[in-house]
């Protein structure tokens, strides 16, 4: 029942994360770079921090002290490399849409983000518990593939016209170069969880509840990514001279709440994943396995956020069944590990 709970937990931040998109789109007068730091503002830290406060026991025991405990710089770093896979990450939705910009991107991120802590962690992946988490991995990879394929279709099968309709800046081959980086990027957030580990285990001492343990390591690893955010967009605004988008009071509030609405959904996905997690501890292996869980509930909500925005409108059956089957080795791959 608790593993169950978990997964549930994991499953409604990830739905939040793969949302987070729209609202977005219900922002107005802004360049790219305005509306994606303003959202990053929200997401990466405000949210963040406010999560890591939960963690703090009482007793005198400060944000601080849990943060000095260790492993506070190499998160950080960590979190700086995945700021520039969240800044890809950003283009390749630009690129490639919701559904197929996030389906390739997070299938890199999910293999790579499961597999190197492992590796790093000594982990045996060809025998015992260290094989059925690469198997799991395969399963989601081959899943991911799958949907690709069938995005590649789509391209083919759409007029030019009908892409552009669908996505205003669509480009596949520079989409895909994008959307890979982003996802080997993206992986670091992993490895930031990783190294913050010393960080949780001194909120577990301190009298935390495990429910919110990891939260200050998830503070420190999107204040990593939003430096390496915030200096593109600012180096953006300044060669763009879109300064005064901050200043257009007449969508000023309205693009702020929805940036402000897209940035907790976002934060809900490592909110949902660090809180769900210790549902998990008695399985390690679904416990390993629980980073690739979360990229594979990403790609599922967000292809059908893909369908919602008609971003598969007009393609073969052929294309359709693909993307269906896609999306079932992905659920499959959520279940295999219980096996």
């Amino acid at each position: 029942m608790e593993i169950l709970i978990g997964l549930l937990i994991i499953a409604v931040g990830s739905f939040g994360q793969s949302s987070s998109y729209v609202p977005i789109n219900k922002v107005r007068a802004w360049s790219w770079e305005s509306f994606w730091l303003t959202q990053g503002l929200f997401a990466w830290l405000v949210f963040p921090l406010c999560g890591a406060l939960l963690a703090l026991p009482g007793g005198g025991v400060s944000l601080g002290t849990l943060l000095g405990a260790g492993g506070a710089l190499p998160t950080v770093v960590y979190g700086a490399l995945w700021g520039v896979g969240g800044l890809t990450f950003g283009l390749s939705m630009r690129y490639l849409g919701v559904a197929l910009g996030q389906s390739i991107s997070l299938g890199t991120c999910a293999g790579l983000g499961t597999l190197l802590p492992a590796l790093f962690g000594g982990e045996d992946l060809l025998s015992g518990d260290g094989l059925t988490l690469l198997i799991g991995v395969m399963i989601t990879l081959a899943g991911i593939s799958v949907i690709g394929y069938a995005g590649s279709l789509r391209a083919r099968n759409l007029s030019e016209e009908q892409r552009r309709a669908a996505i205003r800046d669509f480009a596949l081959g520079k989409g895909l170069l994008v959307a890979v980086l982003a996802g080997v990027m993206s992986a670091c957030f992993a490895l930031g969880i990783d190294a913050g580990a010393p960080i949780r285990q001194a909120a577990l001492d301190a009298g935390t509840d495990p429910l919110f343990a990891g939260l200050p390591v998830i503070l420190l690893v999107t204040l990593g990514g939003f430096a390496t955010n915030a200096a593109y967009c600012l180096w953006q605004n300044a060669r763009n001279r879109t300064f005064g988008d901050y200043a257009k009071t007449a969508v000023l509030a309205r693009n702020i709440l929805f940036c402000a609405l897209a940035g907790g959904l976002w934060y809900t996905q490592f909110f949902g994943l660090e809180t769900g997690k210790s549902f998990l501890g008695g399985n390690p292996v679904l416990l390993a396995f629980s980073w690739s869980i979360l990229m594979s509930l990403n790609v599922i909500f967000s292809n059908v956020w893909g369908i919602v925005l008609r971003e598969w409108r007009g393609v073969t059956r052929r294309t359709a069944a693909v993307l269906v089957a896609g999306l079932a080795l992905l659920i499959f791959s959520l279940i295999y590990p219980n096996l």
